[in-house]
């Protein structure tokens, strides 16, 4: 290649004077840049479409929510129109509930069938009524609800025992106390007739509420029976003996079992003539 076609040529040509054009490595590397501009412009036109297609799919999703999103229709209430009236609530039924009959305590004293104005009651009488200071008509004493016990202590657990109780020990307080058979309006039937047999024999003395103390084991039985107050009245003595004469009672429950404990039992006898 003379001296002046070297200056005109290009690189290839000049490496390839005197080879075989046509063998391709010619070829190659005459179109290598045309080749690379083209890959690149494709590369990026997929790119585009791929974010042209993710822009209109997720139009096209926002689009269809919208269209499946149904609003609560909200009617609003014009302010000249008229209230409605407040609908009338019926009143509610009260109950009344019926007194419960008594029989007046009356002091027994011998005298006279003449001089009898108002004979005393007898044990019928008293068993189906509540003694008191005056006679009144009324339901059955044994109809009416007993109401329920007071409950002693605050039933506030302070917190878990990890002391293991003794089953056999005598309780000062439990969940549940010992209960006369029948319940409160059995007891206040039993210890009225016991109360109305020695009648005759009480004095000014004798009137007013004796707190009896006893222990009720898990059988029901009843031991060491004393009076915590009036002790050496007849209201005492009648107490006394009705608890420790009676029945057996219901048994204390403590954690879901019977246990043996200590019972207190008020007796009230009012003064007629008060």
């Amino acid at each position: 290649m003379e001296a002046q076609q070297i200056l005109q040529s290009n690189i290839l040509d000049i490496l390839f004077e005197g080879k075989n054009k046509d063998y391709g490595a010619y070829d190659l590397r005459n179109t290598y840049h045309k080749r690379i501009t083209t890959a690149l412009i494709i590369m990026v036109a997929l790119i585009c479409l791929l974010i042209i297609g993710a822009a209109i799919a997720n139009k096209m999703q926002v689009a269809e929510t919208k269209d499946n999103w149904v609003s609560e229709d909200r009617t609003l209430m014009n302010p000249d129109e008229p209230k409605l009236p407040e609908p009338k609530l019926p009143k509610p039924k009260t109950t009344i509930i019926p007194p419960v009959a008594t029989v007046k305590l009356t002091r027994p004293k011998i005298v006279d069938n003449k001089e009898v104005l108002q004979p005393p009651p007898d044990v019928e009488q008293i068993a189906h009524a509540k003694i008191d200071i005056q006679t009144r008509a009324g339901i059955d004493f044994e109809e009416m609800t007993a109401p329920p016990e007071a409950v002693t202590g605050s039933q506030i657990i302070a917190g878990v025992n990890t002391k293991k109780e003794n089953p056999d020990s005598t309780f000062v307080r439990v969940e549940i106390e010992a209960t006369f058979p029948g319940g409160a309006a059995a007891w206040n039937k039993y210890v009225s007739k016991a109360i109305m047999k020695e009648l005759d024999e009480f004095t000014n003395t004798d009137y007013g509420t004796c707190t009896v103390q006893f222990i009720v084991d898990k059988n029901g039985n009843v031991s060491d029976v004393q009076a915590l107050n009036m002790k050496g009245t007849k209201l005492a003595e009648i107490a006394v003996n009705a608890i420790h004469k009676g029945p057996k009672w219901n048994a204390a429950i403590q954690n879901g079992r019977k246990v043996k404990a200590y019972r207190r039992q008020p007796v009230t006898l009012i003064n007629p003539s008060l």
